[in-house]
């Protein structure tokens, strides 16, 4: 009997989207409260956000592989605990340890929850509905982003820091008991991941470079975006409480970028990606020249999201294809190559800070590796074209060849 109608299930699995991109990203609107509260500096606050994309990695490589034969739904559940069990944590903690061991706990689910949600939400339609199933679930991504964001920043503005991540916890428990009662999965058959096939697909240069762009255009657009609450306040002069407003700019851009992004890398891939990384140094060039100006920050905040994300559709898409018949794990690792990028932005942005150089320091250094993002796409780029020329040329070689064979007989 055909499935006509989009199942309850799936605003189950957005809400758990929602509530991980919630917790990924909302500490950045509150960096200089956690920072006041545990008396750390901001550089070692920004750990709270490099830890937790680093553990993401871990998460999306380990946790994934680790459960592959068991029934998904319980593995969906199971990471669910996992998640309210490290925002607990991390709202009831007394030192600033206990606060990172929490946002690592948390960070863990990330990426297996997202792979094993996509294959769930695909499952709960019918075949030809399977890309509107996986979109409806990752809205809660691009919700948690554009709304969950500021007004996250706004409660934990308004009644602490720590009410953010129980307001964080109970979406998760709220998603809990929607998986629980309204995901179904009958006779569902486990897809087996052999490893050995999907190592194959690093052995692609293509597949390395890839990667490495994404690390280094996502770590330069967070290098500067994780300290961009005392940029707004302490440079361009807002009141704190306009944070969370200023990000809601931020978070349209992303929407924007992303679906203008994934339409242009369609048609073009990789001239795409080079127009976006460069119009992204460009930005953030501006920003931080200008950042005293009220007008460019807000301006520069909507194309910097617009810009920075607007590659996401496209890293992914590449890396696919040139993963060949292996896509699986070599598209978690991309997953894990967005967080690596993170924690290197919010690392690197830390060090300046650290060193004195001001609250424009995050921006200049976040311009900076996404300068090396420029150049190494331009060398796959490059060596893409080389190889698609040599292959047409062989291609072209081997009709001519047939031709004059088939001419002399």
């Amino acid at each position: 009997m055909p499935r006509t109608r989009m199942p309850l299930g799936l605003i189950a699995l957005a809400l758990g989207a929602f509530g991980i991109g919630l917790t990924e990203f909302v500490i950045m609107g509150l960096l200089p409260e956690v920072a006041g509260d545990f008396q750390v500096t901001e550089a070692t606050a920004g750990w709270l956000i490099s830890g937790y994309a680093l553990a993401v990695v871990v998460g999306a490589l380990g946790l994934t592989a680790a459960t592959t034969k068991l029934p998904r739904k319980p593995v969906l559940l199971g990471l669910i605990v996992l998640f309210i069990i490290g925002n607990v944590l991390t709202a009831t903690a007394v030192t600033y340890e206990m606060a990172l061991l929490g946002r690592i706990i948390a960070a863990l689910c990330h990426g297996a929850f997202f792979g094993v949600g996509s294959v769930v939400a695909a499952g709960l339609v019918a075949p030809e509905r399977k890309a509107g199933a996986i979109a409806i679930m990752f809205t809660g991504l691009t919700a948690a982003n554009v709304l969950g964001v500021p007004f996250g920043t706004f409660l934990g503005q308004q009644a602490g820091w720590r009410s953010t991540f129980w307001a964080i916890s109970a979406i998760g428990v709220l998603a809990f008991v929607g998986i629980a009662f309204l995901v179904t999965i009958s006779h569902e058959e486990q897809e087996e991941v052999h490893l050995r096939h999907e190592l194959r697909a690093f052995r692609s240069g293509q597949v390395w470079l890839s990667l490495l762009v994404t690390v280094l255009a996502y770590g330069g657009m967070f290098g500067a975006f994780t300290y961009i609450a005392y940029t707004l306040t302490e440079v361009s002069g807002f009141a704190s409480s306009a944070v969370p407003w200023l990000l809601v700019l931020f978070g349209a851009g992303l929407v924007v970028g992303n679906t203008v992004g994934g339409k242009l890398a369609d048609k073009a891939l990789d001239l795409t990606l080079f127009v976006f990384i460069v119009a992204l140094v460009i930005v953030l060039i501006v920003f931080a020249l200008f950042a005293a100006s009220q007008i460019v920050t807000i301006i520069a905040l909507v194309l910097m999201g617009g810009f920075g994300f607007g590659t996401v559709p496209g890293l992914q898409t590449r890396i696919m294809i040139y993963a060949g018949g292996a896509p699986t794990l070599a598209s978690g690792a991309n997953i894990g190559a967005f967080n690596v990028g993170n924690a290197i932005g919010a690392w690197a942005g830390g060090l300046g800070l650290a060193a004195g150089l001001g609250y424009t320091a995050p921006i200049w250094i976040g311009a900076g590796i996404t300068v090396l993002a420029v150049v190494v796409m331009t060398i796959a780029w490059g060596n893409a074209h080389r190889s698609q020329f040599t292959t047409d040329s062989q291609s072209a070689g081997a009709s001519a060849t047939a031709a004059s064979l088939a001419a002399a007989d």
